[in-house]
């Protein structure tokens, strides 16, 4: 999937200035990757605007991430909160050694302690199962890809308008940079997508409460939901929480807004999530109260 990413930056570098730039997408590439690997964790502290916290900042949250992560046999991640109305939550780093676990002020209103340990379950399980490190590189090359295919447009034509870009070419920029984000978006969705039901799962088994994890993935989706509405009838541009390549890292995806984004979800439907859920209850011999 990350050798599909790079090839798509390789493509539009060729088409734009052929071999040479074409070698400086690849380039561009592994420096991304390599950055993502080392440095993601604060990266997407930067990105997000998102504050780490200590145990006397954040005792609650601080304890429950705490407890999770010695049940999941984790060292214990750094916690961070983003001043964002937004509810939800994701976790980045390299590895178990260098997580980090994030919050928004708008999840922490929205839930209960049960649930709120249900959706932080769900992140340890992802650090647990190293779904972080390749997320976070897929993310930055697919934010990598969807920013520059949108540049390529006003560069193509303004090269072609000044003689230096020849028709042909500029009609293969112009297609490179419509289906390029939409490659990216599929294989990033694929990764994600195949993810989020484990999470789930390991959230529920850790925290004990899988009806607990089914209110607040529900209780997330309305919330989402009305923000977008909200939003929308005041035509105002999508705000929270920064960049949609890195949409595919939280719980719930804020991003997804009508028929045509679902097509490429990064996440399964909350129905079939809570139906999950209620599988795995069964399983555990937990009642469902949910």
């Amino acid at each position: 999937m990350i050798a599909l990413l790079t090839g798509l930056l390789m493509a539009v570098g060729y088409l734009l200035g052929g071999e040479r730039w074409m070698s400086y997408m690849f380039w561009f590439a592994v420096i991304m990757s390599f950055l993502s690997f080392w440095y993601s964790d604060q990266l997407v502290v930067k990105m997000m605007k998102a504050r780490i916290v200590s145990r006397k900042e954040a005792p609650e949250l601080y304890e429950i991430v705490e407890r999770l992560s010695k049940k999941a046999g984790l060292p214990m991640p750094k916690v961070a909160i983003i001043d964002d109305p937004t509810p939800n939550a994701f976790a980045t780093g390299r590895n178990a050694k260098h997580a980090l676990v994030t919050v928004t002020t708008g999840i922490l209103e929205l839930l209960d302690e049960d649930e709120l340990e249900g959706v932080l379950g769900h992140e340890l399980t992802h650090i647990r199962n190293h779904d972080i490190l390749v997320g976070t590189i897929v993310g930055a090359l697919a934010g990598a890809v969807v920013y520059i295919a949108y540049i390529t447009k006003y560069l193509a034509f303004f090269r072609v308008i000044f003689g230096s870009l020849s028709l042909d070419r500029f009609i293969y920029a112009l297609l490179i940079a419509i289906t390029a984000p939409i490659a990216a978006v599929i294989i990033r969705s694929a990764i994600s997508r195949r993810r989020e039901f484990a999470a789930d799962e390991g959230g529920a088994r850790l925290s004990g409460k899988p009806w607990a994890l089914a209110s607040a993935l529900l209780k997330l989706d309305r919330a989402v939901k009305k923000l977008q509405a909200e939003q929308k009838a005041k035509k105002a541009k999508q705000k929270a929480l920064g960049n949609p390549g890195l949409a595919h890292l939280f719980i719930v995806n804020h991003f997804e807004r009508d028929k045509v984004s679902t097509l490429f979800a990064t996440h399964p439907p909350t129905k079939q999530r809570i139906e999950h859920l209620r599988k795995i209850a069964k399983e555990m011999g937990v009642e469902f109260q949910y």
